[in-house]
């Protein structure tokens, strides 16, 4: 599929939950590559930002157009990670988890698209992550999280492939940023910085691809698991320690991210 091109400098570009971590190494991206960009966020950012409420997310597209003219490219980044066992997390966490990093996507895709389809262009990244394709124990509800984020970038990109517009899903691995504090990184995902996933995210309006794993070569992950026995996966991934987010969480050194979730909690 031919997408009307979208040059970087000039562009307006949208970006949520870009006052820290992934999103704000990719406003500092774009606007070193000429963009102009708008943050939206909770705590920080050009604009205020409650993705899990519609109403909060039109306010905020209605912010940027009305000072810019349109929104070429938003950046559905807003995310949270709780981490620990399935049963021991309370029933809240996992709402918020759900709402933010699901219900958010949904939210900006139904906020942007009208307008974008009006002009006839415009692209959409959902940063998902390669908990949307590896399963992981302590992670459960953020992998069920982001295998949504992944389906429903798949079809809404299929949906309105033909009004011009692209709809991209950036699947990090494993990022250095406060989303991982308190887990010993590596292992079962490679680790990268997010200047890296900020790179990919940006790269996505030249190649308008589908899907981009961060790094690149995790694209064949979806053969190898196609391919590899359970049992034997299973092996393989309890060699190299797939269980951190279980066996190696220090609540000590996440606490900081911790009390932010239950803030966002008490939000709702």
């Amino acid at each position: 599929m031919r997408y009307p091109a979208i040059e970087v400098r000039g562009a307006v570009v949208a970006i949520t939950g870009g006052a820290r971590g992934i999103g704000r190494a990719t406003a500092a991206e774009f606007r070193a590559r000429g963009a102009t960009v708008c943050v939206g966020d909770l705590d920080g950012g050009d604009l205020p930002l409650d993705v899990t409420v519609r109403e909060s997310f039109d306010a905020f597209t209605a912010a940027v157009t009305d000072r810019h003219g349109r929104i070429d490219v938003l950046v559905n980044n807003a995310g949270v990670m709780p981490l620990g066992g399935f049963l021991e997390e309370p029933d809240d966490v996992g709402r918020t988890t759900l709402d933010v990093n699901v219900r958010g996507l949904v939210h900006g895709l139904r906020s942007v698209l009208p307008g974008m389809i009006a002009r006839g262009r415009g692209h959409v990244v959902n940063v998902a992550s390669m908990a949307g394709k590896i399963a992981l124990p302590g992670m459960a509800v953020y992998n069920a999280s982001k295998f949504a984020a992944v389906g429903l970038t798949a079809a809404v990109r299929r949906e309105y492939a033909a009004t011009g517009i692209s709809v991209s899903a950036v699947l990090p691995s494993a990022v250095r940023t406060e989303l991982a504090s308190g887990v010993r990184l590596g292992g079962a995902l490679p680790t990268v910085d997010p200047e890296v996933v900020a790179k990919a995210i940006a790269g996505t309006l030249k190649t308008r691809r589908a899907e981009t794993p961060v790094p690149r070569w995790l694209a064949g992950w979806d053969l190898l698991a196609a391919v590899t026995p359970e049992p034997v996966m299973a092996w393989a991934r309890g060699l190299i320690g797939d269980d951190r987010a279980l066996t190696e969480l220090d609540p000590e050194a996440r606490s900081a991210y911790t009390r932010r979730i239950a803030a966002q909690v008490g939000r709702e």
